[in-house]
């Protein structure tokens, strides 16, 4: 069976109150899975304006209307507005999901405080932001978290290792071809990375002649040919799970119509044989379509 993960990453407040239950209802629908990663402390989404100054932010942000996907009311959380408390305002969303037989885990405890800092902070912050979006999952869920992916596709090398204190599943944190053992500074590190492996609607739409209304037809062609490992499709509450949902309801159609099987990353995972695995570097570096350095799958290793 070929096999294609659906991640969702959930950042905002909004979005765990919207969209999540408009994509439960249209996963349900379509027979298809997936694992939902949540953000689980407050939203700052508001703070976000200092990434005005990032190179190729505002190249990004002419391709995707920030306002109609989030809305003016987020974009003032933890500026003018105090950002609520997703994990506490939001709980029983959030096990409801769970209820519904989805895979749910970790995506970060402040969304943006992670995307923008982490990359250069300390080991201890580092330490400290994981933790308290871990006990918090457990709070809600009544459950140690199996999984985790970073917000932004920002990680540290510390963040990795905490992973594997942690005695994680695995983790997709990263963006690359296929699953792997990552290396960091030329030290293993045992939780396999289950690594994104498809641009996003928000790197494609408006790239050329893409839209909203042809974007599908373009990652349906990305997918035709049947991976080794299967894919790992990253998508966002706040844009498929709001006014890019018909997209994404053509593009999961699409993908059974290839004959892809709809799974949580868990079941994707459990179809590996991680004997076999490679291990692979992993380094921060540009990805077309996306602002500033997130983190890749690198050579593999050793070299």
């Amino acid at each position: 069976m070929k096999l294609l993960a659906l991640k969702i990453d959930v950042d905002t407040y909004r979005g765990t109150r919207e969209g999540v239950p408009r994509l439960v209802e249209l996963l349900q629908r379509l027979g298809a899975d997936a694992t939902f990663l949540f953000s689980l402390g407050p939203d700052h989404t508001g703070r976000a304006i200092k990434r005005v100054f990032r190179p190729g932010f505002m190249k990004k942000v002419s391709r995707t209307s920030v306002v109609e996907h989030y809305g003016i009311q987020t974009l003032l959380y933890g500026t003018l507005l105090p950002g609520p408390d997703i994990g506490r305002r939001c709980a029983d969303i959030l096990r409801s999901v769970a209820a519904g037989g989805f895979e749910v885990g970790i995506h970060t405890w402040d969304h943006i405080k992670w995307q923008d800092y982490v990359a250069g902070e300390s080991a201890a912050w580092t330490r400290e932001q994981i933790d308290l979006a871990a006990d918090r999952f457990a709070e809600v869920f009544g459950t140690p978290a199996k999984t985790h992916g970073a917000a932004g596709w920002q990680m540290n090398p510390e963040a990795y290792r905490h992973q594997q204190r942690m005695a994680l599943t695995y983790a997709s944190d990263t963006r690359g071809t296929h699953p792997f053992w990552p290396v960091v500074k030329g030290e293993p590190v045992r939780c396999v990375q289950l690594p994104t492996t498809l641009p996003t609607l928000d790197e494609l739409i408006g790239v050329g002649d893409l839209t909203p209304d042809n974007v599908h037809e373009h990652l349906l062609k990305l997918t035709a040919a049947e991976p080794e490992f299967g894919h790992v499709y990253t998508l966002h509450a706040e844009l498929e799970g709001m006014k890019l949902l018909p997209t994404f309801e053509r593009l999961l159609q699409g993908w059974q119509d290839q004959g892809y099987k709809l799974v949580s990353t868990l079941e994707l995972f459990n179809a590996l044989d991680t004997t076999s695995l490679p291990y692979h570097s992993v380094e921060m570096g540009e990805l077309e379509g996306r602002s500033g350095t997130l983190a890749l799958q690198g050579p593999r290793f050793p070299a």
